[in-house]
Parts: structure tokens; C-alpha cells; sequence
């Protein structure tokens, strides 16, 4: 978080992506290597990635591809009027 804010900062938002991403893939018993495999990104891409949360917005998505985890990405920039999920649910 910033040094005087409750907000957080866009780095912090980074780190702690790289972290979850770390994560899944342990969950999965995959290394490095095996995401490196599963996603087309670089070993040092990834390996920067989970260190310091530094990668490419395409590199981000091939890796959320490859843990399932891509259609997360379709809804961040939804206006906040957007009814598309809604009209979804409530069908008949």
C-alpha cells in the first residue's frame, strides 16, 4: 500500500497477482517449467513475474489461460451499468 494511503498502489496489485498466480500453480504441483509449457510464456518471464511481479499484459493472459483462470479477465472492465451477467442468470 502506498506509504500513506489505504489504497493500494498498482505494484502491490502486481505482487500480490504474482503471488496468487505462485500459488495456483503449486496447487497444481506444476513448476516453473511446467507453466512455461502450459502457457508459451518464457522461464524468465515467469520466474521475473513470481519474484518481483513484473510481466507483459499478454504474457499475463497466456498464464491465466493456462490456470483456467482467462474468462476472469473479460469482466474487470465491465461498466459498472452493464447487465450482461445479470440478463445470464435471469433467462427463462
Amino acid at each position: 500500500m502506498g506509504k500513506y494511503s489505504i489504497h493500494k498502489l498498482p505494484s502491490d496489485i502486481l505482487k500480490s497477482t504474482a503471488q496468487n498466480v505462485a500459488k495456483l500453480r503449486k496447487e497444481r504441483k506444476w513448476t516453473q517449467q511446467d507453466l512455461v509449457e502450459k502457457s508459451g510464456v518464457s522461464y524468465g518471464s515467469i520466474k521475473r513475474f513470481e519474484r518481483f511481479g513484473k510481466i507483459s499484459f499478454e504474457s499475463l493472459l497466456k498464464i491465466a489461460e493456462a490456470l483456467d483462470r482467462l474468462d476472469e479477465f473479460e469482466t474487470l472492465f465491465l461498466p459498472k451499468d452493464d447487465k450482461r451477467l445479470e440478463k445470464l442468470f435471469n433467462s427463462n
